[in-house]
């Protein structure tokens, strides 16, 4: 029997691998799938293959289940490859929070634009580059399905570095978004008809309708008698662009240079300043219990999560048609966005694989923010791709929340001290300290 093989990379990311695994495992046709769990922490991928086994007796399914710390080992024959690493983990987060605020900059996540986001990118390339000329060698018809943040960044290096050209990048922002959205207006989220297109993170809702009606006419009288609703920065966002953004307020405010540099505005609209040391730390806490309950013997409940690399590896083996949001290289999707910027938008999924969806302009407004974004992230592949530390201090000039609450000067001294603090985990060029 020849069984479809899903290869996670970074398997020891054990909460999401099992969300992962239940959407999986909930279509039949995969359930007798070869699942390669790849880390290099034993510990962790041991972890990972207890919960895999327990989540494929709980669903019914027959997998085999393999576990690699050899990387190309697991590569082998793969049809599909998830990313899901996270590199340098919770210490190297810490440092991307805890650097900055010293020089008084604000961060809530960190993990896409801003100081936070530059140098996760920068010291997750490095892998992406090994990862991506091994698929090369090993699998090149493989899909490889990323998750890892900062999502645009990545995709955007992994292309270019590599010149992989089946490299999706997957969100779920998008989807949770129309989730809230459409409980909002009461309106069944299965009844809601929409459209989005931009960045990741920061897309826009183009069109909100159910059954041919226009729904935003009934979001704005839900904001208009609500004050507190008010106090979102997404909600303010759309308010004044007049398209809503598919990201948190708390993700969405680190994009922009109104509100983390102002404390009225901070206080006004509730944003929690390092909310992500919180997440890593609860990440962790739901690990150690996933251990402790397999090391016991007890069960461990996983709910699915509705993600879209399943999904997309169901269509794909299947020929089931779906339609996904993905992150891919814009190559004339969005008009008025840069033609090498990575974009997310609405993908058609089959037999032939991910097939995005031309979108056309977007608003104006809201394209004018997806290019600042874009120019920042082109920059920190730059950086990478050409060995210049000096595109790291560009991105970081360039970045909009960097450089509403630091002068020029600080931004360098900042990147410098983010080079020393990073250390070995950037590539060597980029370890170099260049000062004012």
């Amino acid at each position: 029997m020849t069984r479809t093989k899903i290869v996670f990379v970074g398997a020891g990311s054990v909460v999401f691998t099992q969300g992962l695994l239940a959407d999986l495992f909930a279509f039949p046709q995969l359930q007798q799938a070869h699942i390669a769990l790849h880390d290099i922490d034993a510990e962790r991928l041991a972890t990972a293959r207890g919960a895999a086994r327990l989540i494929a007796a709980e669903r019914g399914a027959a997998p085999r289940i393999s576990t690699h710390t050899d990387r190309r080992e697991a590569l082998t024959g793969a049809d599909f490859v998830i990313n899901i690493i996270q590199v340098g983990m919770r210490e190297a987060t810490r440092t991307d929070f805890e650097v900055p605020a010293r020089y008084g900059l604000r961060q809530t996540i960190g993990d896409t634009l801003g100081i936070g986001g530059i140098f996760r990118a920068l010291r997750t390339f490095p892998v992406l580059k090994a990862l991506g000329e091994d698929i090369a060698e090993i699998c090149p018809n493989a899909w490889l399905l990323n998750y890892t943040n900062p999502m645009a960044m990545n995709v955007g290096y992994l292309t270019r570095a590599t010149g992989l050209t089946r490299v999706v990048g997957l969100c779920h922002s998008v989807y949770w978004t129309m989730q809230g959205l459409a409980e909002l207006v009461g309106v069944p989220y299965e009844e809601v008809d929409y459209r989005a297109a931009g960045v990741n993170h920061q897309a826009w809702v183009l069109r909100f309708e159910h059954n041919g009606t226009d729904l935003y006419p009934k979001l704005d009288a839900l904001i208009a008698e609500d004050a507190e609703l008010r106090r979102r920065v997404r909600v303010d966002m759309y308010r004044r662009l007049g398209y809503y953004p598919t990201e948190t307020s708390e993700h969405s405010s680190e994009y922009v240079p109104w509100y983390l540099g102002h404390d009225s505005e901070i206080t006004r609209l509730r944003l929690p300043v390092g909310a992500y040391l919180g997440i890593v730390d609860e990440n962790m806490a739901a690990y150690e219990e996933t251990r402790r309950a397999l090391t016991a013997g007890e069960p461990v409940p996983v709910e699915s999560t509705m993600e879209y690399a399943p999904q997309i590896i169901h269509s794909i083996v299947t020929g089931t048609p779906r339609t996904v949001y993905g992150n891919v290289p814009n190559h004339g999707l969005i008009d008025n966005l840069p033609a090498d910027g990575v974009v997310e938008v609405p993908c058609l999924v089959d037999a032939l694989g991910v097939q995005p969806t031309r979108v056309g302009a977007l608003p104006a407004q809201c394209a004018a923010l997806n290019r600042a974004y874009l120019s920042m992230n082109d920059l920190v592949v730059r950086a990478a791709l050409e060995d210049d530390p000096r595109h790291i201090r560009h991105a970081a000039m360039a970045d909009p929340a960097t450089a509403a609450a630091l002068p020029v000067e600080r931004i360098w001294d900042l990147c410098d001290d983010m080079a020393r603090a990073h250390g070995d985990l950037l590539q060597p060029a980029l370890r170099a300290t260049l000062g004012n």
